[in-house]
């Protein structure tokens, strides 16, 4: 039996196979001719479309905010996956796949996961909450007496939780990720240098000179289109240019953070207050992220060692061992 598992996300797809590791991590977006079903491209050929495509071709992003919104594309999307790791068809038959989902997932969305699998014929698939995946793949200890919380950030979305293998004590998924930080972005440059970006271009600008420290003056060139005259134009941003938008988003998360805070019961709060805040998901790379949580919330903040990774490599060690994804396992 191949035994997969897979993170599916708005951002990125990433599949962990046993016995192999991690054997992809592609853009989860597909290329389209615009008004039909005829595909042009998947994952990362189809990320370097955007924003550079004509008319007659549109880009499709299947997942969004944690969501399946296009399940037709979605499915072929995966299978495009799956077969360039070589799980053909007849092989998808003999493969069990444990599938990330948000905390809190409702039946809604996991029926949309389960029809995904069967477009992809799966023989086999089970869900697990983000929050347990990304404390397996730091290798955290659980017990049903040593709760841990997690907070992952990805692209499109955002769990927080604390919990033990007993179950999720508090937690909330939110519509909340890094692509919402890209959009501020876009519209801050916008209106303090009439520039009109792309996404690329703020994803960049994002990772390389988004910061929380304040002190923090780094440079980075960008290009676009001059709102008033329509030309090609290009200006020098810098860290304190985009400040105001990454210390919205990070107070965002600070904000839901506190809240699934002041849920927990009294010996959690305890225990959670000698361990700290696990962190994870590719939003958590933002600089001064962890620092800055650590003095809004009052506790230690640790950074996962591979964190846009930590939720597939959780997969993966849930896959492998089935007494453990039989006790984190949703019921479905």
């Amino acid at each position: 039996m191949i035994k997969l598992a897979i993170d599916l996300g708005s951002s990125v797809t990433k599949i962990f196979k046993i016995g192999s590791g991690i054997v992809l991590a592609e853009p989860s977006c597909v290329a389209v001719a615009t008004g039909t079903p005829a595909v042009k491209a998947i994952g990362e050929d189809a990320k370097r479309l955007i924003g550079k495509t004509a008319e007659f071709t549109t880009i499709v992003s299947p997942v969004f905010e944690a969501d399946i919104v296009n399940e037709k594309m979605a499915a072929v999307m995966l299978g495009y996956f799956l077969r360039k790791i070589e799980i053909t068809p007849s092989r998808a038959k003999k493969t069990e796949a444990v599938f990330a989902v948000p905390c809190g997932a409702e039946n809604e969305l996991l029926l949309k996961y389960r029809r995904l699998a069967d477009a992809c014929g799966l023989g086999a698939v089970s869900f697990v909450e983000v929050p347990f995946l990304s404390a397996f793949g730091q290798g955290l200890t659980l017990s049903e007496t040593n709760p841990v919380f997690v907070v992952d950030i990805g692209g499109g979305s955002t769990n927080i939780a604390a919990f033990s293998l007993d179950g999720i004590i508090a937690g909330i998924g939110l519509n909340i990720g890094g692509g919402n930080l890209d959009s501020q972005i876009i519209d801050r440059i916008a209106e303090s240098y009439n520039l009109k970006i792309g996404l690329l271009t703020s994803e960049k600008l994002k990772t390389t000179v988004g910061s929380l420290y304040v002190s923090d003056d780094e440079k980075f060139v960008v290009n676009g289109r001059d709102i008033s005259s329509g030309r090609p134009r290009s200006v020098s941003v810098s860290s304190s240019d985009i400040y105001d938008c990454v210390k919205l988003f990070a107070d965002k998360i600070a904000e839901y953070t506190a809240m699934v805070l002041s849920k927990l019961p009294a010996e959690v709060s305890a225990s959670v207050w000698r361990s700290g805040i696990y962190l994870s998901g590719g939003g958590s790379q933002l600089i001064g992220l962890d620092d800055y949580l650590a003095r809004a919330l009052q506790l230690d903040v640790i950074v996962a060692e591979e964190p846009q990774m930590a939720v597939v490599l959780g997969g993966g060690a849930a896959i492998g061992s089935d007494e453990l994804l039989d006790t984190v396992m949703i019921d479905f």
